[in-house]
């Protein structure tokens, strides 16, 4: 089952190399979307994958960068299958 969530990180995540380990993650678990700093300090992500993949994704984001995250919200969005890839977006 494919599954779409759109996040915000939130806490010391940003100069941290949070969106280029994110990335790296994406490809690992063939996630596809996108990633983007805030001008308030978090950082937005939109992804789209298999269920576990995308659960997995996270899991191993929150857990790298446990000691600088403050805060993270989630939201499941209906599946669209429009990413192809993965992409760090400038703000």
């Amino acid at each position: 089952m494919k599954k779409h969530y759109h996040v915000f990180f939130s806490g010391m995540v940003q100069g941290v190399g949070f969106r280029y380990t994110a990335r790296s993650l994406a490809d690992k678990y063939n996630i596809y979307g996108w990633i983007s700093n805030l001008g308030d300090g978090r950082v937005e992500l939109d992804i789209e994958g298999k269920a576990h993949d995308l659960d997995n994704f996270l899991d191993d984001l929150k857990n790298e960068f446990r000691t600088y995250l403050g805060g993270f919200e989630s939201e499941e969005l209906p599946y669209s299958g429009i990413y192809r890839d993965f992409k760090i977006k400038l703000y």
